[in-house]
């Protein structure tokens, strides 16, 4: 029997929600009652956002909720050495390219292209920088601040079937609809693919317990693990919570937050406990699919 290990690894760009919440009770129950570790990563790669009285915030909340994470606390802002590591082992493999590309050039790419194909994060990068010669990489990159992108075709080519685990069916990844991912912006010597995936196995998770909205992007989280060489942990992802209004929770729509419940005087241990049966307090829903 495997020693379990679960993680909630929010971003310390807003206060938490009740998605948040759900998503960190959900891992904490299934790691104590199975014996286990759940840990606290705080992921705070993108440097205009994150603010630390935020990160502060978010270990208020989740002892408000009775959530205590065991061992240290894994802050990625700390780590950029290993994701740089990670990012040098697949330019070996050479499935990574510079990308010289701002957003406004990629927007006039897709307004130009006649069907420019849509991944689940959207539009997909055309692909403008893949085609530079390794002569003109090489320059530019010398003198112009760039990105790095997965070479997605190549990859998916050298990797041939990956399959992964979901509440214990199989998924057949399917990572080349996303296109040629970011690993590693401009301004940040990582990305949420590589930075997760990397961290997920220096924190040994065995479960990773988190939103449906996040399903899809496990298929680039599996491709990246068969070239790191990393362990691919069991998933379960979860229903989202909805408004009154049937929008999304998310921080950046101004969803409630459990710092406005706590003030309002609600009961953290019936909360708990409620949100662990499936029970949603008023004016709340689940989307399913």
């Amino acid at each position: 029997m495997k020693n379990i290990v679960t993680r909630f690894a929010p971003s310390p760009t807003g206060r938490l929600h009740l998605g948040h919440a759900y998503s960190a009770l959900l891992a904490h129950d299934f790691a104590r009652s199975r014996g286990g570790k759940f840990l606290l990563r705080i992921e705070d790669i993108d440097p205009g956002r994150v603010r630390p009285e935020f990160a502060r915030a978010i270990l208020e909340d989740l002892a408000w909720l009775g959530i205590v994470p065991d061992g240290e606390i894994l802050v990625q802002s700390e780590r950029l050495p290993h994701y740089q590591a990670a990012l040098a082992r697949l330019k070996e493999q050479d499935l990574v390219y510079p990308c010289f590309c701002t957003r406004s050039d990629i927007a006039r790419e897709i307004a130009g292209s006649a069907a420019a194909p849509h991944g689940p994060d959207g539009p997909r990068y055309p692909g403008a920088c893949r085609e530079l010669s390794g002569t003109d990489r090489l320059r530019r990159a010398r003198q112009v601040p760039h990105a790095w992108r997965l070479d997605m075709n190549r990859a998916v080519a050298a990797a041939g079937p990956l399959l992964w685990q979901d509440g214990g069916s199989q998924v057949r990844a399917d990572p080349e609809r996303f296109g040629d991912v970011v690993l590693a912006r401009k301004d940040s010597p990582t990305s949420y693919h590589l930075a997760v995936t990397v961290d997920d196995a220096a924190q040994s998770v065995t479960d990773i317990i988190r939103g449906r909205d996040l399903h899809a992007a496990t298929d680039v989280h599996r491709l990246l693990q068969k070239f790191l060489g990393l362990p691919t942990p069991d998933y379960h992802h979860h229903v989202l919570l909805l408004d009154a209004e049937g929008r999304r929770l998310a921080k950046r729509t101004g969803a409630p937050t459990l710092a406005g419940m706590r003030a309002a005087g609600a009961d953290p241990r019936k909360l708990a406990a409620d949100l662990l049966r499936g029970e949603l307090p008023a004016g709340y829903s689940a989307l399913s699919a």
